[in-house]
């Protein structure tokens, strides 16, 4: 796997001058909070609306995925300037591709979109990783499926920007397998519908268990 990082070279975009921390992009600010926000709070009171585990992973799990896209496609360009992506090459070889907008002529971003983008994606990581050790705890397996597919999909975000932030050649490859291995994230998903289909065929219990007991 091969990995560089480049100058952006996004198109023919209007540059826009810094306007102290005024949001120029607010309905980019919107969706990189509201989707995140939206799955978190999904998998906190999900048992208030429905006592179905399927339908409870299929919508954080969508919300997840919608979350996912924006950030990796539109809210990094837009709010910070940075872009990840992946392609497999001629030889078949998968190369990922860290960039980071540098020169003159380039887009300027607020300050206040910066830290939006950079708190709300530490603290959604953070949350998962709490996320994961409850699930753990409380010996859920199905919930912690649930945890993991958030925990990885908004790591590989977090991971990624940062690889642009700071550069793909600095020392962080400890974590790009784990947070980047598209087939990891294949296999995750294939044992959390196996066990969401196990758990729509067990006997139904008298009082549903609540992702989000101990809180």
């Amino acid at each position: 796997m091969d990995e560089s990082d480049t100058a952006l070279n996004f198109g023919e975009e209007e540059e826009i001058s810094r306007r102290g921390n005024r949001l120029i992009h607010p309905v980019a600010v919107f969706f990189h909070v509201f989707f995140r926000a939206a799955a978190l709070v999904a998998y906190l009171l999900c048992g208030f609306f429905s006592s179905s585990f399927i339908t409870n992973f299929v919508v954080i799990i969508l919300l997840l995925c919608m979350d996912f896209w924006t950030v990796k496609n539109i809210t990094g360009r837009l709010l910070v300037g940075l872009r990840w992506w992946n392609y497999v090459d001629e030889n078949g070889e998968s190369r990922w591709i860290f960039e980071s907008r540098k020169g003159s002529g380039t887009l300027r971003m607020s300050a206040s979109e910066s830290r939006i983008f950079w708190l709300s994606l530490v603290i959604s990581q953070v949350l998962w990783f709490v996320f994961l050790f409850a699930a753990v705890f409380q010996l859920s397996l199905k919930w912690f499926m649930v945890v993991m597919v958030g925990f990885i999909m908004n790591g590989a975000n977090l991971y990624g920007y940062i690889r642009c932030k700071v550069g793909a050649k600095k020392n962080l490859k400890s974590v790009a397998t784990g947070f980047l291995s598209t087939q990891m994230f294949r296999n995750l998903l294939t044992s959390a519908a196996t066990t969401a289909a196990s758990s729509a065929t067990a006997p139904s219990e008298d009082k549903r268990e609540s992702p989000a007991g101990g809180y």
